[in-house]
């Protein structure tokens, strides 16, 4: 496995310590990370996406979906089983679990939904009205702010 060493980006950028952090992320190798639940990230247009986690066996107030510090976090947490029941095998897992996706800048849950033991939820990026483009009126050239005259028709 390769290792990357990021500090020369921290000393020759500024302001740009989420992409660091992002790739200090991606790159470091993270055993305890599992494929329990499985789950699949859907991108329904381009500021639109699903994240799709199999949850079987668990009742929505068993599952919990949070946002915090741009990370959306899905934990589950099974009640109490009845001890009466024999199993002779036992395939469906409904162990606790804990999945963590790091959400972008401006991206939001919008929604979730837990059908046919498929919990959905949905994201959107908004970006605010400051931050998108806009566009600047260029003043024409050879004439200063200062000498503008405002002009008026005369009949």
């Amino acid at each position: 496995m390769r290792t990357f060493d990021l500090a020369p980006l921290y000393r020759a950028t500024v302001g740009f310590d989420q992409i660091a952090d992002l790739m200090d992320r991606v790159l470091t190798n993270d055993v305890s990370q599992t494929n329990y639940p499985p789950y699949n990230i859907e991108k329904l247009a381009d500021d639109a996406w699903r994240i799709s986690i199999a949850v079987a066996g668990f009742s929505d107030v068993d599952l919990n979906v949070e946002v915090r510090e741009n990370a959306l976090i899905v934990s589950a947490r099974k009640a109490e089983e009845d001890d009466s029941r024999r199993y002779l095998h036992r395939g469906i897992a409904t162990r606790a679990f804990d999945r963590r996706f790091h959400l972008a800048d401006h991206v939001r849950v919008t929604r979730a939904t837990h059908v046919d033991g498929m919990l959905h939820i949905d994201l959107t990026r908004e970006v605010p009205e400051a931050l998108r483009p806009r566009r600047i009126e260029i003043a024409k050239t050879g004439t200063p702010a200062t000498q503008l005259v405002e002009v008026q028709t005369v009949n």
